[in-house]
């Protein structure tokens, strides 16, 4: 297989994404194989990450693999005034693949359009993340055995989160029912929406994070208020607090729910929900070193037995 970068969740279908299911179920069972010997991928982490850069940096390592890079852009050349495009063009030098993460939307993009070797898009400011994607994909096949006919709800900041926009296309291929929970001001924005339209998904759109609508989920998705997103703090004030999911909200729920972050969380969890059967937002960070295990393989081309 040629080599290829991953952009956005886009740049996989249908039959993609479960390939590269497949391949994440063979890393849970085995991650130790040394597929990148010889191999060196480059982090770049222009914004920063812990457990995006974490699982990425393990992944690597269980397949043998070395790491260069960087986690704090100040102690880069960018502070001197290198563009992206020179930093791009002087790492292909040095890297066999490119891992990265930027605050600009689009900024992998124009990075894979300028790269020789693949690059993997660990997050574009409010724009996409497909690794976490996969990730997530990845945990709800293992908690409901099938991707198909899922209902979930995703909750909190749908606006800035590029871990729902990434998600519903993802899960576009599956027939899912979406239910959209957030306040006015981080409403999921109008191109998702159109996009459930184009693809006959079926979604509803509430301000109330209600028993009724908890009750009828399989997959729960809750999100951090990302702070670092707004301009106006008054406004990430009212905001920050107005979803916050306890224990007891739990105990009507479906017996195959189970609830996802893709984490840090503030607020929005109690600590109280760990102890639930029903709380998989750990394992899910987990699941991450596996399907980030499989698309490094994919992009390098590397076949797995």
């Amino acid at each position: 297989m040629e080599n290829k970068s991953l952009v956005s969740i886009t740049d996989y279908t249908k039959s993609d994404i479960i390939r590269i299911l497949q391949l994440a179920e063979k890393f849970d069972e085995n991650p130790n194989r040394r597929l990148l010997e010889g191999k060196v991928c480059a982090t770049l982490f222009f914004e920063p990450s812990t457990r995006t850069r974490l699982s990425f940096e393990t992944a690597v390592h269980r397949l043998g693999g070395r790491i260069i890079g960087f986690s704090d852009v100040s102690t880069t050349s960018s502070t001197k005034g290198e563009t992206l495009k020179d930093t791009i063009a002087m790492v292909n030098n040095y890297a066999d693949l490119i891992i990265m993460r930027h605050h600009l939307e689009g900024a992998a993009r124009y990075a894979s359009e300028l790269s020789s070797v693949p690059i993997i898009n660990a997050g574009d400011g409010a724009n996409q993340h497909p690794t976490q994607t996969m990730l997530d994909m990845y945990s709800i096949y293992k908690t409901q055995g099938t991707l198909e006919n899922r209902t979930i709800t995703i909750v909190g900041d749908l606006k800035y989160g590029r871990t729902v926009h990434s998600l519903i296309i993802g899960m576009s291929h599956f027939n899912p029912t979406f239910r959209f929970v957030a306040p006015e001001e981080l409403r999921l924005p109008d191109a998702y929406k159109r996009f459930c339209d184009e693809h006959h998904i079926k979604y509803e759109e509430s301000a109330d994070f209600s028993e009724d609508i908890l009750n009828e989920s399989d997959i729960l998705y809750m999100t951090r208020v990302q702070r670092e997103r707004f301009t106006d703090l008054m406004e990430y004030e009212k905001v920050k607090n107005v979803y916050i999911l306890r224990k007891n909200m739990l105990e009507k729920t479906r017996e195959n729910l189970r609830i996802l972050h893709p984490l840090p969380r503030v607020n929005e969890i109690q600590q109280d929900v760990d102890d639930s059967p029903k709380a998989y937002y750990f394992e899910q960070a987990r699941n991450g070193v596996f399907a980030r295990q499989a698309i490094i393989c994919d992009s390098l081309g590397i076949d797995i037995q």
